[in-house]
């Protein structure tokens, strides 16, 4: 039996949850029986049936004996639905071939356990990467850690994000700018700083309505992250028109501009960061990504200016880079991507090109460390 060939089929399937699962991992189940594909199915959003109810009911009674790819171990503890090791026992699956071991305490081998306790045979590790790539946030969240970061930036050739005015709309295409739809609904929260909110007066919410191939239902919404230190956000500012919003800031919650933000229903997360700037930063950075996992956020996307995304890579707190890079020229006046006043050649930072591909008319670069 091709393993390799069925659980690349459920790697696929698991990629239909890419942007409504969170803060659920993205899982995709195939069921095999005699060399034919009986059932199918992947996770579409938290609190709805997993990968293998789906498989297992399309599969019916041909899943007596037949084999479940499933490209995260199925879960063994009662949450929002029942545990998937215990539904595949009781379909009388012979084996089950998985791609992960799941990170999750609650499971973390207790699954294939159940499976290996009812005699299904059980085997790990194929196309290990290939699915683990889909879910890093949260392989990484389980262990303790804190969620995936991307950065996210639009720059022209000479890597300009703006005119020295503030003004840059538009610097990339249409398509482009749909493309960063993408990005913003497979997020569980976004960051900004609080220039972009006073220059743009951003919304920052994912838009299906410009994004002309949606298919996935209705959007899980990102919570939206400002880090306003000085608790300068307006009251009348887009990104407070929707919910889930955070302001950060060093000013207690009591502070008077505090207190009307939360009436628009804003949550301030007050720090008194250490004194030092640089140190300050990155400890403020930190906080927000360790308060952000616990609150079940697996992948971040930072959409902010040169301040915010320099300091975000001077903490080495970015996972993965995307920079949209339109054929133009803006000039040496122009604002640059990111605030990094480096001064030696020692000091660079070298990425590597993991993506690189023509969006619309511009190019979209992704990199990583």
């Amino acid at each position: 039996m091709n393993d390799n060939l069925y659980m690349a089929k459920a790697i696929q399937l698991a990629k239909e949850g890419l942007y409504t699962t969170q803060p659920n991992p993205r899982v995709g189940c195939v069921i095999v029986k005699d060399g034919q594909i009986v059932g199918e199915g992947f996770h579409a959003r938290a609190g709805q049936p997993h990968a293998e109810v789906f498989a297992l009911r399309q599969a019916a009674q041909h899943a007596q004996g037949a084999t479940a790819y499933v490209t995260l171990e199925p879960c063994a503890h009662y949450g929002r639905t029942p545990p998937c090791a215990n539904a595949l026992v009781e379909a009388g699956v012979s084996r089950v071939v998985m791609a992960n071991l799941d990170s999750n305490p609650l499971v973390a081998g207790k699954g294939q356990a159940i499976l290996e306790n009812a005699g299904i045979s059980t085997t790990v590790g194929v196309l290990e990467n290939e699915a683990k790539s889909l879910n890093q946030g949260f392989f990484r969240r389980m262990q303790g850690g804190l969620p995936y970061v991307r950065l996210k930036t639009a720059a022209s050739l000479d890597g300009r994000t703006a005119m020295q005015s503030g003004e840059s709309k538009w610097i990339t295409g249409t398509e482009a700018r749909r493309d960063v739809q993408k990005l913003r609904a497979q997020s569980g929260a976004m960051i900004t700083g609080i220039g972009t909110v006073l220059a743009d007066d951003p919304s920052l919410t994912v838009r299906p309505e410009e994004w002309l191939d949606w298919h996935y239902g209705e959007p899980v919404q990102p919570l939206r992250v400002v880090l306003d230190s000085q608790l300068r956000t307006p009251l009348n500012a887009k990104i407070l028109q929707q919910t889930g919003v955070v302001i950060v800031s060093q000013h207690a919650t009591t502070h008077p501009h505090a207190l009307a933000l939360q009436a628009l229903g804003a949550e301030i997360w007050s720090f008194a960061p250490p004194s030092d700037l640089d140190e300050g930063r990155e400890w403020i950075l930190k906080q927000v990504l360790q308060k952000l996992a616990e609150r079940g956020v697996n992948e971040v996307l930072v959409e902010a200016g040169a301040t915010v995304a320099g300091a975000f890579i001077q903490a080495h707190l970015v996972d993965e880079l995307i920079v949209y890079l339109a054929p133009t020229l803006l000039g040496s006046e122009a604002r640059p991507m990111f605030e990094l006043p480096f001064t030696q050649m020692a000091q660079q930072q070298r990425l590597n090109i993991t993506d690189m591909r023509r969006v619309g008319g511009d190019i979209r670069l992704t990199l990583n460390r």
